[in-house]
């Protein structure tokens, strides 16, 4: 199927692209595509306009200053997943771009159209909340950043208004005895998460000091898995242990938001979440030391 006719701009800057907006009321941004152009095809959207922020520069790249990461919101899967520096310091994360469909859509597809589509079945989404990510939004009113719990709001739903960018996101690098990492139940065809699983644990001399542990591809937005957190910290992080703290996932999904299809069910998602979120924190655990 064809998308619906739309008027196609090209901005060159950030302001420009805001102006743009303004004018265009229920325009959309553009930018890898690979998000919005199957919803356009799919007649699921069809804006009067279309924004394309591809070009604008100072939306890319990643950088790593006082403790914090800073990406862009352009910066694509391949760049995340191929990032030393991620890879040393939030390693879920580019762990999970790597997962992230083929080749032509890591080498296209960004970080910012991402988070910014909410997709339940991503995999980014999980990961930052459990990472502590924020996100800067530029918009009429100037600049302002939020938390991921706020910034995720249900299906395909987020708090970016119509008239806003989302131009960076920012995580705290990890620290001494802390390590991160995502496991992920993929979908065969298209390779989104049926579950996606991201586990951060900070550890001293084997005992587990904090833990996060969020979920995806079961709800409509990213799930934090609070009670296998609590029954992880203070506790040594033997198998065992992760074991029995992964058993303790379903007091944290609410049965009737987990999400259920022809591949997967939801009483089958819920049955298994365990076992991704155990892999996850195993990983993380061992890298910690």
């Amino acid at each position: 199927m064809y998308a619906p006719e739309f008027q196609y701009y090209r901005a060159a800057s950030v302001a420009e692209a805001a102006e743009l907006l303004s004018k265009n009321p229920d325009a959309k941004i553009l930018a890898g595509g690979h998000s919005l152009i199957p919803v356009l095809k799919l007649r699921l959207a069809a804006p009067s306009a279309l924004i394309d922020i591809g070009r604008i520069e100072v939306l890319r790249g990643i950088e790593c200053s006082s403790g914090t990461i800073r990406i862009g919101a352009l910066t694509t899967h391949a760049e995340l997943a191929a990032s030393a520096e991620l890879r040393a310091r939030a390693q879920a994360l580019a762990e999970a771009a790597g997962m992230i469909g083929d080749p032509a859509v890591r080498n296209r597809g960004t970080i910012g159209g991402n988070v910014a589509h909410a997709d339940p079945a991503s995999d980014l989404p999980q990961v930052l909340s459990c990472l502590g990510a924020e996100f800067l939004i530029t918009g009429p009113q100037g600049e302002r950043r939020l938390g991921a719990s706020e910034f995720f709001e249900g299906l395909m739903s987020t708090a970016l208004g119509e008239d806003e960018i989302l131009t960076a996101i920012e995580l705290p690098e990890a620290g001494a005895g802390e390590g991160s990492a995502y496991a992920k139940f993929a979908h065969p065809a298209s390779r989104y998460a049926v579950i996606g699983a991201a586990a951060k644990v900070a550890a001293n001399n084997g005992t587990c000091t904090a833990a996060s542990v969020v979920l995806g591809g079961l709800c409509p937005a990213p799930v934090r898995a609070e009670a296998v957190e609590r029954a992880l910290v203070g506790r040594s992080l033997t198998d065992e242990a992760i074991g029995s703290a992964s058993r303790a996932t379903a007091e944290s999904l609410d049965d009737d938001e987990v999400l259920g299809d022809v591949y997967a069910s939801a009483g089958y998602r819920k049955a298994v979440a365990p076992v991704w979120v155990r892999r996850a924190v195993t990983a993380a655990a061992s890298r910690s030391g």
